[in-house]
């Protein structure tokens, strides 16, 4: 007979009961929801990362990529990328530096504005973000790992919270 294995602990349950013996009782809960809203994100990011990876490609990359393409002329100033990304302008500049690399962006002039610099994609750079976004969508959008009314909650509460932090 083979050995049985153990169930693998909830270690962030394990941390709750820790905070509660501690005597942080009020705090206990928020702790959970922080930490499980972290260990959530290592866990999807996980498999996003490795679905991503045929291609070169981190998640901030396919994000720059992604967003690129959805554009209409496939050009943004860096500025106006930082802003709909959610993410400081060095951030994009460090993706757009890779994929300048990899030939799937360009940099160029602002047409009209000399100071402003555009990141366009380029043909490769649309094949490349059409096959990830297939592989994404399959792999890991399709099936997050949550039953549809789970994913519904979780997309509320998470709305709730960037609401009351002011992000939209």
């Amino acid at each position: 007979m083979p050995p049985r294995t153990a169930p693998i602990p909830d270690r962030i349950d394990q941390a709750r009961a820790n905070w509660e013996r501690e005597g942080w009782i009020d705090a206990a809960q928020g702790m959970t929801v922080v930490t499980s809203v972290m260990r959530a994100h290592q866990i999807l990011l996980a498999r996003v990362e490795e679905t991503l990876r045929p291609w070169n490609l981190s998640f901030p990359r396919y994000e720059l990529l992604r967003l690129l393409a959805f554009s209409r002329s496939g050009a943004l100033p860096i500025t106006k990328a930082s802003e709909r990304l959610q993410v400081h302008v060095t951030s994009v500049t460090s993706a757009m530096k890779r994929l300048l690399d990899a030939g799937l962006v360009e940099r160029r002039p602002h047409p009209t504005d000399g100071r402003t610099t555009l990141v366009e994609i380029t043909a490769e750079g649309r094949r490349v973000v059409a096959e990830a976004t297939t592989a994404l969508n399959t792999g890991v959008f399709a099936d997050p790992g949550m039953e549809q009314d789970e994913q519904v909650a979780l997309i509320e509460a998470i709305a709730s919270l960037r609401r009351s932090a002011g992000d939209f």
